[in-house]
């Protein structure tokens, strides 16, 4: 937010400089992120004097040109060749001397250099109006009266409105501080705390207004939950025209571009006390109004040009025709202000943060009256705010009352009260504040001390800190204009030291990701918030989507409960730009509802699509990832944590996978994978196959932690390889051989390997060929032909019994 040094110190009167007010406010919790100069006119007629021309000849080699000298009031006169035609000697001038930048329009800035001009040296510029900026003029230079004062410089003979805008990085919570007397009322709690002094704010003057004779408007309040306090006033006689430069030059300190008078000054009002007004054309209003919900598909058409279908849950302000404004964050074209305005109607409300956040957020939509709405308006300044805008209408466009002032006051906020301990307050600073100071710090701040009793204070919080509801929150208030700088720090600390933690999750993390961007993944880090559309993608096992309250778009309005098809927006991404082949990674949590419980669960998912390898002159062959690449993937991050030989695979169904598996350990389910549908990839436009597998990172974790570290001798013999091709069913899997195997033989069978596979003519129907390599190792002694022969028997009984297997010539 924007804030003017000139405008603060029009409601107090405080020492600081720019950048002492800068730190102060940062101090204080309003931190200042930049400081910057603001002219009336671009460049602020920096290095532009008055001078008096000296004499003034005609230049000998071109007859539009004329020498001049000119003092300027320094030790010696400037010569300066200028082509206007009224240059004269006696004229008081406006000179741009060597050096200075000139704006005549803000994209067209020039230096004035010393130059030769037809081979005469010129250095200066006598200027006309449009150079300067002041005008739209370039029949000749500027002539000024004989009054003017040689050397004085041109910003102070115009007098031009110069100032310093400090934008404030507003936090949520600080809705106090949302208008320049908010700001100056922090200023104010500690110049005195610092000072012990009473400065006060100086509150603009506005008389009261009898005016209860008047016609009444004719308003209804339908919806008295999102409307809260209502106020309206009708003025005539308006002239719709140009601001005063006062004003205009208040709203340019603040980045706001003058419109005319009657919108400059609900917008000055909404900067000043930060309560946002609108005003309507009364003549466009009709003559009944209601505020109420607006209807599903009703349509409105907005000061922006832009037309809205609304949702139904928006409140509007709205005649027989239709609804006029989105209460509280839009004002409708066909109602809204114009040259031809002469009759207004005034409003001066208070709107339901809730819904007015709802309603912005629906159509994307951020003014600076939703900002305002949002984060809570002070319900005591409604009326003062409407008052005001009667005030300056009057007295800048002429306009009088015409109506008896509407009140609708509804459920609006009354003061917390509550009580704050002095011991609390000063274990949780960790010094001892004085009471007489901590008392003139919340008098300061508008917090009402009702009494002070056995070491504690009865206080009133204002209507307006809609952030402080408890003890701790009035602490906090005391502490930041008290100042942190401020709070001594003990000669001497005491703590109890914890037990380091050996390996966090975040270390595990960091090493998995090491271990992957080493095998050629890259990490991508999606949002956790995804479409709508992606829920319908998914059955009942991945639960109910959890949906925000109040979504940033459609785009980010459930949260996330598979971090897939973030993954596929990453490759689809890619491949739009020439990137095919791929390997992504992500740490995340999916968000799923099963039977009205909350589950958050950490994963680590992996993604890869395209060619394994890149083509190189060495090699012509390419292998494109399969289901068979990411399990390898996958295994390798098993056994990174030593779990290899705890798991297993098997196929699991799931509206993922166009076919897919689980690995279980543990008898949990620690992997998802495989192929994903078609379906799913094919809504992304991704047309190569993707392999996913999503891996539960906390049961990861758990499981590693129970892993006991074994040290075993290197074997004294090799390993021993016999190989067993195998006549099978269809039905029958590599994992069941493999798992029969095993069980055969637990003492010397050290590993299984598949190294082909046949499926086609020369078999019998209903089945296929596996070819199989079991190795056989004993650690300390080498294995005899007998041992080997024995141990393969086993493993053959076994196959044939368990498996149906039957042994290939």
């Amino acid at each position: 937010m924007k804030i003017s040094y000139n405008w603060l110190k029009t409601y107090l009167d405080f020492p600081y400089s720019a950048s002492e007010l800068s730190e102060i406010l940062t101090q204080t919790g309003l931190e200042v992120e930049g400081i910057e100069a603001i002219h009336e006119i671009q460049g602020g007629l920096e290095g532009v004097v008055i001078g008096e021309v000296l004499t003034c000849e005609k230049h000998p080699d071109a007859d539009k040109l004329k020498v001049t000298t000119v003092d300027i009031g320094a030790p010696e006169p400037l010569q300066i060749v200028c082509g206007a035609p009224n240059v004269a000697t006696g004229q008081k001038v406006v000179v741009a001397t060597v050096g200075c930048t000139l704006y005549p329009k803000p994209d067209e800035a020039f230096e004035i250099k010393k130059a030769k001009i037809r081979g005469v040296s010129s250095a200066g510029m006598l200027c006309a109006e449009d150079e300067l900026g002041l005008g739209e003029s370039h029949e000749g230079i500027m002539v000024l009266p004989d009054e003017a004062i040689i050397g004085q410089a041109a910003a102070a003979y115009f007098k031009l409105a110069n100032d310093i805008q400090l934008e404030i990085g507003l936090t949520p919570n600080r809705a106090d501080a949302m208008g320049h007397i908010g700001v100056a009322r922090d200023i104010k709690a500690k110049y005195n705390l610092d000072h012990d002094k009473q400065l006060e704010l100086i509150w603009p003057q506005i008389p009261s207004y009898t005016n209860a004779k008047l016609p009444v408007i004719n308003i209804q309040i339908e919806d008295q939950e999102a409307c809260k306090k209502y106020l309206a006033i009708e003025m005539n006689q308006v002239k719709v025209g140009t601001s005063p430069k006062w004003l205009q030059n208040r709203l340019k300190a603040v980045g706001i571009k003058p419109i005319n008078n009657v919108v400059d000054i609900s917008n000055f009002i909404q900067r000043e006390l930060g309560t946002p007004l609108h005003i309507f054309d009364a003549d466009q209003t009709g003559y009944a109004l209601e505020v109420r919900r607006a209807a599903t598909d009703e349509t409105f058409l907005g000061l922006d040009q832009q037309k809205y279908k609304l949702a139904g849950h928006e409140l509007v302000i709205a005649n027989e025709n239709g609804p006029l404004c989105l209460a509280g964050i839009l004002g409708g074209l066909e109602s809204g202000v114009s040259q031809q305005t002469t009759r207004i109607l005034i409003e001066s409300a208070l709107f339901d943060a809730v819904s007015i956040r709802k309603a912005a957020r629906q159509h994307g939509l951020n003014t600076d009256a939703s900002f305002r709405f949002e984060r809570g308006v002070d319900p005591d300044l409604t009326h003062m705010a409407l008052y005001r805008c009667i005030q300056l209408l009057q007295e800048i466009c002429g306009a009088q009352i015409n109506s008896s002032t509407f009140e609708f006051i509804g459920n609006t906020a009354v003061p917390i009260r509550l009580n704050l301990s002095a011991l609390q307050l000063n274990t949780v600073i960790g010094n001892e504040l004085p009471i007489n100071q901590v008392e003139q710090i919340l008098k300061d701040l508008d917090f009402k001390i009702h009494g002070y009793t056995k070491d504690c204070w009865d206080i009133s919080i204002p209507t307006y800190r809609v952030d402080v509801t408890r003890p701790i929150d009035v602490i906090e208030e005391i502490l930041r204009i008290y100042g942190l700088n401020n709070i001594k720090l003990p000669a001497k600390w005491s703590y109890s030291p914890s037990a380091p933690i050996t390996h966090t999750t975040t270390q595990q993390k960091a090493v998995i990701a090491e271990f992957l961007v080493g095998r050629g993944f890259y990490e991508v880090m999606n949002n956790s918030l995804s479409k709508k559309q992606y829920s319908t993608m998914l059955d009942n096992s991945f639960g109910t989507p959890i949906s925000m309250l109040n979504p940033l778009s459609q785009d980010l309005a459930n949260l996330r409960q598979s971090l897939l098809f973030g993954l596929l927006e990453n490759i689809a991404y890619n491949q739009n730009r020439q990137q095919s082949d791929l390997q992504f990674f992500e740490f995340g949590q999916d968000y799923q509802t099963h039977q009205e419980q909350h589950l958050e669960t950490p994963r680590l998912a992996i993604a890869i699509v395209g060619k394994q390898d890149l083509e190189n002159w060495n090699d012509s062959k390419t292998t494109q990832h399969s289901f068979f690449s990411l399990q390898k993937e996958v295994n390798a991050v098993i056994e990174r944590f030593g779990l290899s030989s705890a798991c297993i695979i098997q196929s699991k169904a799931s509206i993922l996978f166009k076919q897919g598996m689980i690995i279980e350990c543990d008898r949990k389910i620690l992997v998802e994978l495989g192929e994903v549908s078609t379906d799913i990839r094919l809504q992304f436009d991704i047309k190569q196959p993707v392999y996913y597998a999503q891996i539960n990172w906390d049961l990861l974790i758990e499981l590693a932690a129970k892993r006991k570290i074994q040290f075993r001798e290197v074997p004294k013999s090799f390993a021993v390889r016999r190989d067993l091709s195998l006549l099978i069913d269809q039905n029958i899997s590599y994992q069941d051989l493999e798992i029969c195997a095993r069980k055969a033989e637990t003492k010397i069978l050290k590993d299984v390997q598949l190294f082909d596979v046949y499926e086609g003519k020369n078999l019998p129907a209903g089945k296929k060929s596996y070819a199989l390599a079991f190795y056989l190792q004993d650690a300390h002694q080498t294995l005899s032909e007998v041992q080997i022969e024995k141990a393969m028997q086993r493993i053959l009984s076994v196959l044939e019994r368990d498996c149906a297997a039957q042994l290939r010539a």
